[in-house]
């Protein structure tokens, strides 16, 4: 089984907004036809932005992988970095597509 596709969007909360001004939803889809969701905590960029953050992370990171591989998956994404230390949008990212 190998992730195939990713699709994310965007849900506005209507007020009074419990739980935040959005929801950013990932769809992951297997070759195998398995589909799995996500979803984003709310960062301090644009909600448009971090779906295309979480898009970025997924292609890179992701997408023709084993889905079962979830520890090389994390630490692909944690080790990105030249300091091993991720901020706290890549982890973000992480946490909507594990």
């Amino acid at each position: 089984m190998i992730i195939q596709d990713i699709k994310t969007w965007v849900v506005g909360n209507p007020p009074p907004q419990t739980g935040g001004r959005y929801f950013i939803f990932v769809k992951l889809v297997t070759d195998g036809g398995v589909v799995g969701y996500g979803e984003a905590y709310s960062a301090t960029f644009d909600p448009h932005l971090t779906a295309k953050l979480i898009e970025d992370v997924a292609a890179r990171y992701l997408i023709g992988r084993d889905p079962h591989d979830i520890e090389t998956f994390f630490r692909n994404c944690y080790s990105s970095g030249f300091s091993q230390r991720p901020d706290i949008s890549m982890m973000g990212c992480v946490s909507a597509l594990e």
